[in-house]
C-alpha cells in the first residue's frame, strides 16, 4: 500500500464554508481543443465546493483509504520543520498545487527514497525539479487543460484592470469619493492596442480568442508556430522570439513555462525596447519577470502597470516589493483556483491516481516526465524550451 503526501492551501480565515455564492456550476463538456474533461471511475466530492483547501482534501481520502492507502494532508510545507518534510522520507505518492506548491528541490527528492510519483493539481510542474526527477525514473504528472480557461479568463480581466486603471477608480467609490479627473487621468481604451502573446499553448491562444473581438491588434511568439489558417482568423502577427514581439505592442501577456531560458528574461534590458507606458500581465511564472527590474520600470513610468497572480516564492512574503510597487494588480495566485477549476483538477487528480494504482498508461496530456525522461506535454512544453 502507498503514502500520499497532499499538500494544501490553508482553510478560509473564517473557516471551511458552510455554504457558497451558488448552488450549481455551469456544465462543460469538453474542453475547446476535443479533449475530454476528466474521467475518474467515480468522484467522492460535490462539484463547486472548496476542493483545494486542507479541509477539501481535493476529494481523495475515502476513495485512498478504503483502497488502503494512507493519506497525510498538510499545508505547512516549508522550511527544515514543516510537516512536509517530516512526512516526505517514506511518501510514495506527492501532490501539490501550482498556487501552494510543494517545491521538489534536488535535496528534498534525495529525503524521498520511496518517490515514484508527483503530481501537479492543476497545470504547471516547475515547483519540481525536472532534471533530478528525470534522474530518479520518478513520474511526474499534471492535469492539463484543467484550468486553462480559468487562468486566460484572469488575463484578460488583469489586462483590462490595468488599461483602464479599474483599482483605484473603485478605491474612489469605496473611500467616498466621486473625483472623476482622477479616476480618468490614467484611463485608455484597449480598443486599437497592440497585444503580444508571450507562448500561443492551451492559455495563449484562449487569451488570443478573448481578445480578439476587442478590436486590438494581436501579436504573438512561440516555438510552434500556429498554422496559417488560424493566424488568419485571428489577424496574428508572428514574431521570431520575444525581443522582436516586445518593440511592437503595448500589452505583454506571459504564458511560457519557466525553464532556464525563461528565467529572468524580462529584464531591465528587455523592457527598456518595449513601448513607454507599456503593460505587462504575467499569469505564468513569476520567476520569468526580473522582480526588480519590474519595480523598476513601473517607478521610472517605463511600464504603466504589471499584474498577473504567480509570485517567487509562494506564498509571497509579506516584504515582497510587488505588494507595495505603483500601479500594480496583482492576486495571490488564484487564477487556476476557481470552484469549477477545483472540480476538474480535483477528478483528474484521481484519475492519474487510478491509473498508477492499476497500472494503466497515464494519458499522454498529462505526462510530464514517465521512464526517466519528458513524456508527453513534457515533451511538447518543456523540453521543447530547453
Amino acid at each position: 500500500m502507498a503514502k500520499v503526501l497532499l499538500v494544501l492551501y490553508p482553510d478560509p480565515v473564517a473557516g471551511y464554508p458552510p455554504r457558497y455564492a451558488r448552488d450549481t456550476l455551469p456544465r462543460i463538456d469538453a474542453y475547446p481543443n476535443g479533449q475530454t474533461l476528466p474521467t475518474p471511475e467515480a468522484v467522492d466530492f460535490t462539484p463547486g465546493e472548496l476542493l483545494g483547501s486542507v479541509s477539501g482534501e481535493l476529494g481523495l481520502r475515502s476513495y485512498l483509504e478504503k483502497a488502503g492507502h494512507t493519506l497525510v494532508v498538510t499545508s505547512d510545507k516549508d522550511g527544515p520543520d514543516s510537516e512536509f518534510e517530516r512526512e516526505l522520507v517514506d511518501a510514495d505518492v506527492i501532490i501539490s498545487q501550482p498556487f501552494w506548491p510543494a517545491y521538489l528541490t534536488p535535496e528534498r527528492i534525495a529525503k524521498a527514497p520511496r518517490l515514484a510519483l508527483a503530481i501537479t493539481a492543476g497545470i504547471g510542474s516547475d515547483h519540481v525539479d525536472l532534471p533530478t526527477a528525470i534522474e530518479r525514473g520518478i513520474t511526474v504528472a499534471e492535469v492539463t487543460y484543467s484550468n486553462s480557461i480559468g487562468v486566460a479568463e484572469h488575463t484578460v480581466m488583469q489586462v483590462l484592470a490595468l488599461v483602464r486603471d479599474f483599482l483605484p477608480q473603485h478605491q474612489i467609490v469605496r473611500d467616498g469619493g466621486w473625483n472623476i479627473a482622477d479616476a480618468a487621468q490614467r484611463s485608455y481604451d484597449l480598443e486599437g492596442m497592440d497585444v503580444g502573446i508571450f507562448a500561443a499553448g492551451r492559455i495563449g491562444r484562449a487569451v488570443i480568442e478573448r481578445l480578439a473581438p476587442f478590436g486590438v491588434r494581436l501579436h504573438y511568439t512561440d516555438p510552434h508556430r500556429l498554422p496559417a489558417e488560424y493566424e488568419q482568423r485571428y489577424g496574428l502577427t508572428f514574431h521570431d522570439d520575444i525581443r522582436s514581439l516586445v518593440r511592437d505592442i503595448d500589452v505583454l501577456t506571459v504564458h511560457a513555462p519557466l525553464t532556464e531560458h525563461t528565467q529572468g528574461l524580462l529584464d531591465d534590458e528587455l523592457l527598456a525596447t518595449m513601448r513607454r507606458g507599456a503593460y505587462v500581465v504575467n499569469p505564468a511564472r513569476a520567476a520569468i519577470a526580473d522582480r526588480d527590474a519590474i519595480v523598476r520600470a513601473l517607478e521610472s513610468g517605463r511600464l504603466a502597470g504589471y499584474a498577473g497572480d504567480v509570485w517567487f516564492p509562494q506564498p509571497a512574503p509579506a516584504d515582497h516589493p510587488w505588494r507595495t510597487m505603483p500601479n500594480h494588480a496583482m492576486t495571490p495566485h488564484t487564477s487556476g483556483t476557481s470552484l469549477p477549476s477545483q472540480a476538474r483538477y480535483a477528478a483528474g487528480t484521481r484519475e492519474i491516481l487510478e491509473a498508477w494504482f492499476a497500472g494503466r498508461p497515464q494519458r499522454p496530456e498529462y505526462l510530464i516526465v514517465e521512464g526517466g525522461a519528458y513524456a508527453g506535454t513534457g515533451a511538447h512544453s518543456y523540453a521543447a524550451r530547453g
